[in-house]
Formats: C-alpha cells, sequence, structure tokens
C-alpha cells in the first residue's frame, strides 16, 4: 500500500478521515479491529440460518444502516423486516435504496446457502408492496430447500467484498472486464450496463460530481449524512454502523474540538471545503462506471439490490474496485432535474420500467481499504416492537 502523508483524507459523504500513513502509525491508529469482527467470524454460528446470515450481513447497503431484521420460523424458513429505524428519510423518502440493500443482503444469503448444498426460495413482500414507504409488513419470506444446489463461485468473494471511495488510478478498465460486469449484474431481471473512458463517461463524471454537490448543498439532505457521521474508534464500536471516521487521529481531532458533527454541517468550515475539495477530486477520477437498469415496483427494487450485489461479487473477482455515487437516483425535490437527466442519458429517456436506472456505480483501480462496521449477527435479531 501507498504512503500517504498528511491529515485529511475523504470517506463517507464527503468528509475526512485521518491519513492511512505509514505502516507503524495505521497499526497504533488505524480502524477499529472491533467495529469490523463480523467480517472475520462469517460462517461461525452453528445453526445453519444464522450461519448464512452471517455472509448476508456483509452485504452492501446505503450508509451501511444494515436495515436487517429477521425472524426465524420452523427449522427450515425465516421472515426478513426492514429496520423501520434505519431508513433514510431525507435522501431516500420513499425507501427505495433501502429495499435494494435488503436485496442484496438476501442475494449473499442465497449465495451461502448454495456453498452447503442449500438451495433458497424467496418470495418478496408476501403481505403486499408497500407503498409509499416500507412499513411493519415483511420484505421477504425465506424457505430453505435441501435439493443439493450447487457451490457458487461467488461465495469466495463476499468476505473480500468493500466499498472503495479512494481516489482511482488513471488506468482504463479493459473492455472484457466490464463485460464481464455487465454479465453478473444482469440477473433477476435487470440489465447491467458498463462503460469506459470516453464521451459518455465524461458526462457522468460531471453529473454525478453535481448530483454531489446538490445533496451536500441542501441542508437536510447533508445533516442526514452528519447525523450518521461516527467519529473516531469510540463512536465507531459503539454504533458499528454508518459512515465511519475511526483511528485515534480522528479521536484526537474529536477530542480537540477540530473535527465534530457542527463543522461537517457548516458549508463554511474548512472541514466541510476540504471534504468536497477531495471529493470532486475522487469524482474526476472516475474512467468507467457501471449502472443496473428495470425492476417495477418493490419487487422490482429487491431484484435490483441482488443484481448490483452479483456484480459487486464480480468487480471483487477481477480486481476492480467500486463505488456506489447514486446521488442522482434519489426522489426528493432539490434532485429532480439531475433525476431526470440522469434517466435520459442513460435509462433510454424512460424512468419507469426497463427504463429505470436502480444503481450507479464508479469502478476502476484503487488503494485497497478496510470493510465498513458491521452489527453482527445478534442484532439481525432485535426486538420488533414499536415498528
Amino acid at each position: 500500500m501507498k504512503t500517504r502523508r498528511g491529515i485529511l483524507k475523504l470517506v463517507g459523504g464527503g468528509f475526512v478521515l485521518a491519513a492511512a500513513g505509514a505502516g507503524g502509525w495505521y497499526v497504533l491508529n488505524g480502524p477499529s479491529d472491533a467495529a469490523r469482527q463480523a467480517w472475520r467470524e462469517a460462517g461461525a454460528p452453528e445453526e445453519k440460518r444464522r450461519r448464512f446470515l452471517s455472509y448476508a450481513l456483509l452485504a452492501p447497503n446505503p450508509h451501511n444502516r444494515q436495515p436487517w431484521l429477521v425472524k426465524l420460523e420452523g427449522e427450515d424458513d425465516l421472515t426478513l423486516y426492514c429496520d423501520l429505524d434505519k431508513r433514510l428519510p431525507a435522501t431516500d423518502p420513499y425507501d427505495r435504496q433501502i429495499t435494494l440493500g435488503c436485496g442484496a443482503f438476501l442475494e449473499l444469503f442465497s449465495i451461502a446457502a448454495a456453498n452447503e448444498g442449500f438451495g433458497v426460495e424467496i418470495t418478496p413482500f408476501p403481505e403486499g408492496e408497500p407503498r409509499p414507504r416500507l412499513d411493519q409488513r415483511a420484505v421477504a419470506s425465506v424457505r430453505l430447500i435441501a435439493s443439493g444446489a450447487a457451490k457458487d463461485p461467488a461465495f469466495a468473494f463476499i468476505t473480500a467484498r468493500r466499498t472503495n471511495r479512494n481516489t482511482y488510478d488513471k488506468r482504463d478498465v479493459a473492455p472484457d472486464l466490464l463485460k464481464q460486469l455487465e454479465t453478473a449484474g444482469s440477473i433477476h431481471g435487470l440489465a447491467a450496463h458498463t462503460t469506459g473512458e470516453g464521451e459518455l463517461a465524461a458526462k457522468l463524471r460531471d453529473l454525478t460530481w453535481r448530483a454531489h454537490q446538490v445533496e451536500m448543498l441542501t441542508p437536510y439532505t447533508l445533516q442526514e449524512s452528519v447525523d450518521l457521521m461516527r467519529i473516531g474508534n469510540s463512536e465507531t464500536v459503539k454504533y458499528r454502523d454508518g459512515l465511519s471516521m475511526d483511528g485515534q487521529m480522528m479521536e484526537f481531532g474529536k477530542l480537540a474540538g477540530m473535527i465534530t458533527h457542527a463543522s461537517m454541517a457548516d458549508t463554511h468550515s474548512e472541514t466541510f471545503k476540504i471534504g468536497m475539495k477531495q471529493f470532486e477530486e475522487m469524482a474526476a477520477s472516475a474512467r468507467a462506471f457501471a449502472w443496473i437498469t428495470g425492476g417495477e415496483g418493490r419487487a422490482g427494487e429487491l431484484a435490483a439490490g441482488r443484481a448490483y450485489a452479483r456484480l459487486n461479487l464480480k468487480a471483487t473477482e477481477l480486481g476492480l474496485a467500486i463505488h456506489p455515487w447514486s446521488q442522482s437516483l434519489q426522489e426528493y425535490p432539490e434532485m429532480r432535474a439531475l433525476y431526470d437527466e440522469v434517466h435520459s442519458l442513460i435509462g433510454g429517456g424512460q424512468i419507469g420500467g426497463n427504463g429505470r436506472v436502480q444503481m450507479l456505480v464508479r469502478t476502476g483501480y484503487a488503494d485497497p481499504v478496510v470493510p465498513a462496521p458491521r452489527r453482527g449477527v445478534d442484532a439481525l435479531f432485535a426486538s420488533r416492537e414499536g415498528q
């Protein structure tokens, strides 16, 4: 890994984290191992459903909210619910992104089950599709089938999967690798598309950066991200979700009052300005993009999350970094013009049906990153009281 000098480096929704620096500094001051214990313990539970769930909870999901609650039913079934307290009402007012995160969870569960010879039967929204937002009704019912299912090669990459928010290298992604991403993500009725460096990529760089600016300069959407920032190791270990900014240097910056939630929410602060500048550099570094289209209704959104999980795992297999940059797909009023623009550009001018763009990500090559914190299997069975 390259040595990095300086104090500030971006993560999460556009803010700052202490730079990794040389190896010795990193060991003493790096991100919390305790907050990432779930990645090391995947596969450990004795009961088969809990074992498969220990892989499912490593799924990509918006703002690392981990919006999953599970009820085990009988010997082979379970029901997935949305933890309604983990939604993103500002940037995801209709819970579309949260539903995609639930779909990714289900896909990793299915892959882990297949690794032990179990098929999985998933029934989306068995009590009906909730609108306009998710509610107490089940997201999916799941049944294990001892069918002798074939092992899925994607299983090998679950614990290696990352969301990589670094600045990407000036290195093009080969067309055959992009084609493999398309093939992997074209599943469950969805279609994956890609573009390498060229005119379309340049337009997407510009559009995604403008969408990022809208989110960061709209007070209530900015505040949503700020509230989910976990500053320092103590907050990261306490919550094990959200946008982690851990390491002892971060802890020091927090105690010294240099890095605070208030400074992140202040668009005139140096903290905010540095964050925006670094995110602009990240956006400019994108040389390839992938996106997923299709999926009608809640079931279609769930399927889109499953398709994205597949694309993400394939990127890991191919040695590619991947980072969702989907602000332009968010459905709050201030984003409407860019929402229409991105659908005109890569959705065939359509917003519904097969023209609906469900995910937009940059992909390429970058320095490796640590995994995001996770709460672990026991958190999946928290009480649903008041939901």
